[in-house]
């Protein structure tokens, strides 16, 4: 198929956006599938709100939902970066990761880098 070319006057030529690295674009596409179901956003919002950890006896209690799919939520928040766990005894506590909130940021800039902002 022949390139099409741009009629005379239409717009402004749209600014490059050159593709992420692979390994970026992976993290990027686990956070936003982590953050995709409304249950993970949710847990993720209660998890990340707190000043210690929770342990996951508290975030069950906070949805309808059984035991086993609430940590299914939460071990796919893990495997996205989110999230921590550590097991005390019986009981497996969560917190937000030191560089979740940064792969949320990161996430964001992938859509909207900061120079466009600025001239937003």
């Amino acid at each position: 198929m022949p390139a099409r070319t741009r009629p005379e006057g239409c717009c402004e030529k749209p600014l490059r956006c050159e593709a992420l690295p692979a390994r970026q674009r992976r993290q990027t596409v686990a956070v936003f599938r982590a953050l995709g179901d409304a249950t993970r956003l949710e847990i993720f919002r209660l998890v990340a709100a707190q000043s210690a950890p929770i342990c996951v006896c508290d975030v069950v209690a906070r949805f309808d939902l059984r035991q086993p799919t609430i940590s299914h939520h939460l071990r796919v928040l893990r495997e996205a970066g989110l999230v921590t766990s550590e097991r005390r005894g019986v009981w497996t506590y969560f917190a937000p990761s030191a560089g979740g909130l940064r792969l949320l940021r990161d996430a964001v800039e992938t859509l909207h880098p900061a120079e466009a902002f600025a001239r937003a």
